[in-house]
């Protein structure tokens, strides 16, 4: 077990994996003539996020909106009490929810979601212990399911104005640390500067301090930096005015917790199961991507990007910055990305193992997606599913679950025809 986790982090950092030079646009892949599954609706939700299963086969699903349902496999919802408030506005809101690796002995999930605050909102990442009663609880407002001790390990400041929180987390093979995504919150120039957390990955320990192997791991930023709203387009960032200054109250840590950095989107993230950390991003007007993420790496945007902006601007385009990291694939027209998870298992879709897949919003599609383990990767089948799909997932069966990104979004079972 040990070297099988010594082998994973290795591919993790290793600068030798890197070997891709011409990236594969899959922008004009065609859907397949029909689906090789049925799909049955189980339940609806108001704007779903993020699904993530109990051990005891029942999913945990969160509403862009607010809530955190308790779910069995057959539709029954039971909301979950003790959920923090949130920023729900445009793409904020409570986003993603994940068990703990530690799950089994302490009960702990993760949840991220747009914290509010007096300008805005600013992604958080928080850790809570999930309480089931085997009862039923006494008050007319009690629920038998319910978050205890909740805490924010980590979040995002100054709070501000735009969407594209991000929020993914990716547990590392070991068990030990968590990747997490934030997005550029649409501010563009962020996205590069190293002393704002917006546009990168970042790697914690579970408690939400910076990860001791990070390329800049004990570096403090600036005391202040600014806030700017989101511009136009990727010129008009470069002279935005300032908002406001925000002074930290505590060194700013931002250098030392990143992991790669020049990131857009970020709503996928996902460890393969030969131990790669990969990441799917939406592009602007077009130049959706699939990244092997890197330790140190710069992934280019607001610098460069295989779209354009969306009132037409072009942008530079990557094979004009050789020092930047290149997608692996990328979507011109795009899909719309909406999650990235690896299929484990051989049962109920057998020939998927170890494949990814990733959920298509404005597509609407799920697409399939063969991985060679040494950080390369091409585009399989893409299925027209008829629905923005946000979510999918991989149940203990083995069978797929998908969520509708919608204001009556469903919650799909996916099933062998």
């Amino acid at each position: 077990m040990r070297l099988a986790i010594a082998a994973a982090l290795l591919t993790l950092t290793s600068t030798a994996a890197w070997t891709q030079v011409n990236p594969v646009n899959a922008g004009e892949q065609k859907p397949e003539a029909s689906l090789p599954f049925t799909m049955t609706t189980v339940a609806t939700f108001d704007l779903p996020w993020r699904i993530a299963f109990l051990p005891d086969g029942r999913m945990l699903i969160t509403e862009k909106v607010g809530p955190l349902w308790l779910v069995s496999q057959d539709g029954k919802k039971i909301q979950v009490g003790g959920t923090p408030p949130v920023y729900w506005e445009g793409q904020n809101g409570m986003l993603g929810v994940f068990l703990s690796p530690t799950y089994a002995t302490d009960q702990n999930i993760y949840l991220t979601y747009a914290e509010p605050g007096d300008y805005g909102g600013g992604l958080a990442l928080a850790r809570a212990k999930l309480t089931l009663s085997q009862g039923q609880p006494a008050g007319p407002f009690a629920s038998p399911a319910r978050l205890e001790h909740l805490q924010v390990l980590w979040r995002q400041l100054p709070k501000g104005k735009g969407g594209q929180e991000g929020a993914q987390i990716a547990f590392a093979p070991d068990g030990q640390s968590l990747f997490l995504t934030v997005g550029d919150r649409q501010r563009f120039t962020p996205a590069q500067d190293p002393n704002q957390p917006e546009g990168k990955v970042l790697h914690l320990t579970l408690d939400g301090k910076p990860a001791p192997d990070n390329p800049n791991y004990g570096k403090i930023g600036a005391a202040t930096i600014p806030l700017i709203d989101p511009p136009r387009d990727t010129e008009a960032a470069k002279t935005a005015p300032v908002v406001s200054n925000y002074t930290f109250t505590t060194p700013n840590l931002t250098p030392a917790e990143t992991w790669a950095s020049g990131i857009r989107t970020p709503y996928g993230l996902a460890f393969s199961p030969t131990g790669e950390l990969w990441e799917v991003e939406h592009g602007p007007r077009g130049g959706d991507e699939l990244n092997l993420i890197q330790k140190g790496k710069n992934y280019g945007w607001p610098l460069v990007s295989f779209g354009n902006n969306y009132n037409g601007v072009p942008i530079p385009k990557p094979d004009l910055r050789p020092d930047l990291a290149m997608p692996v694939i990328y979507w011109v027209p795009v899909i719309a990305p909406g999650n990235l998870m690896f299929y484990h298992g051989t049962q109920t879709f057998p020939q998927w193992n170890g494949n990814g897949f990733i959920s298509g919003l404005g597509s609407t599609s799920l697409n399939r997606i063969i991985f060679d383990g040494h950080g390369g990767a091409k585009t399989a089948e893409r299925w027209n599913i008829g629905k923005r799909i946000r979510d999918v997932e991989e149940g203990p069966d083995g069978s797929l679950w998908m969520l509708e990104d919608s204001a009556e979004g469903a919650l799909i079972h996916v099933t062998p025809q």
